[in-house]
């Protein structure tokens, strides 16, 4: 008789709910636990095969009549800027971000709760405690960093920090392969520097500085105004059916 190992993941099925992208449809997750010494690799493969991470938690969406989300990743080596990436990333020039262990205080929530009351007020994360923010960037068993962005100082090119308020945050995934935003966050305030772009752009330089091929950007929504931003940045990769196709 053929036992599974007793550390091999097992999946699970959510019930229907609300679907956050597109109205008057409803979602499903199938989703599994990453714990342990082996979550790391597991991360690693799951998120090739189009889940995403949140906390100890690995999902995909599992929907019965729909395929919306589709897992995007933007090939680093192949990347070029657009005229109008590229008029972001000079736009941002003066900024600079630091990695820091995946560890959460008091002033990045402080801009966390800032970004959501202003942005996203209506949404599923809203009622986020300070322990809720905590447990969402600490409770980790894979290879996480939190990424700090502040505007660049006297020192900067010497100790790689920046200076002054926080003005955007990223919590970041580092795979085998590539990088995978699990969730950022800016100052609202500065809606007109496309800081959300700009992340990705400093997560594609930091990719290919690293020699990892991709940056993995989640889920695009053919139809959510939310998510077409994804498909500017090209050459990229989208899952289906028969794998991972090429989009130029």
């Amino acid at each position: 008789m053929t036992r599974e190992p007793r550390d091999a993941p097992q999946f699970y099925l959510t019930a229907p709910s609300p679907c956050p992208y597109l109205p008057g449809r409803e979602e499903r997750k199938v989703f599994t636990h990453l714990v342990g010494r082996k979550s790391p690799a597991l991360n690693d493969s799951l998120t090739q095969s189009g889940f995403r991470r949140s906390q100890t938690i690995a999902y995909r969406p599992a929907c019965e009549m729909c395929r919306a989300c589709v897992s995007v990743r933007v090939l680093v080596n192949e990347f070029e800027l657009s005229r109008n990436l590229r008029r972001v990333q000079d736009q941002n020039a003066d900024l600079i971000g630091s990695v820091h262990p995946a560890r959460a205080n008091s002033e990045q929530y402080s801009l966390f709760r800032t970004y959501l009351d202003q942005r996203h007020s209506d949404g599923g994360m809203a009622d986020m405690s300070v322990l809720d923010y905590s447990m969402m960037i600490e409770d980790s068993h894979v290879n996480t960093q939190v990424i700090e962005y502040r505007r660049r100082g006297p020192d900067s090119s010497i100790n790689g920090r920046g200076e002054g308020p926080l003005i955007a945050v990223a919590l970041t995934d580092v795979l085998a392969d590539g990088l995978s935003m699990v969730y950022s966050f800016y100052d609202p305030d500065l809606a007109d520097r496309s800081l959300g772009t700009f992340m990705i752009l400093d997560h594609l330089r930091r990719a290919q500085r690293l020699a990892l091929p991709h940056l993995y950007l989640g889920y695009w929504v053919e139809g959510s105004r939310k998510m077409t931003y994804k498909a500017r940045f090209l050459p990229q990769e989208r899952l289906g059916m028969a794998g991972w196709s090429r989009v130029d």
